[in-house]
């Protein structure tokens, strides 16, 4: 009887991971700008979650639970580094800034993304590719809706002047 229920459990996580995977790397690799690093931390919280599902499964959104684990592990590395190093903790991940496929986004979009302040960045990326509302947005910042609302529309009215900007010095009309 015990191994139905590790075996239901297995699957039952397969198609949660199958289903999340993707939206859970791209939410952190836009949050970190470190696809590379993203994906260790993506890794890395399913496994957490995996160990954990029984807890995880009944979260009311287990996706953005795996997104958060990943990046307190981005946080906890970067303590890491500063106890380390006498450097900022930016610099631990500046050797590589972006390692992503140049296919699958736009240049001048990521140049755009990276000129956010950190705090726009995370409210779009947990908004845009975790399709989090407000309220599980500001939950999962600690920080007031109000906030995450100003943060998520200056993002976008900031990315939107800037590709406008970029489209018209390249003749991209």
């Amino acid at each position: 009887m015990r191994g139905s229920g590790v075996k239901r459990r297995a699957e039952e996580f397969a198609v949660f991971y199958e289903a999340s995977r993707d939206d859970c790397l791209r939410t952190v690799a836009a949050w970190t700008l470190d696809r590379a690093a993203a994906e260790d931390l993506v890794a890395e919280a399913f496994a957490r979650a995996w160990a954990s599902w029984k807890r995880v499964r009944v979260h009311p959104s287990p996706r953005a639970w795996v997104v958060r684990t990943a990046l307190n592990a981005n946080i906890s590395a970067w303590r890491r580094y500063r106890r380390e190093q006498e450097r900022s903790p930016a610099d631990a991940f500046a050797a590589d800034p972006l390692s992503v496929d140049r296919e699958q986004l736009d240049t001048d979009l990521l140049a755009a993304l990276r000129r956010l302040p950190e705090r726009q960045r995370q409210v779009l990326a947990l908004r845009v590719f975790l399709d989090l509302d407000v309220a599980q947005t500001a939950s999962m910042l600690d920080i007031a809706e109000g906030t995450v609302n100003a943060h998520f529309w200056r993002a976008l009215a900031h990315l939107r002047d800037e590709l406008a900007l970029t489209t018209r010095s390249e003749g991209r009309a």
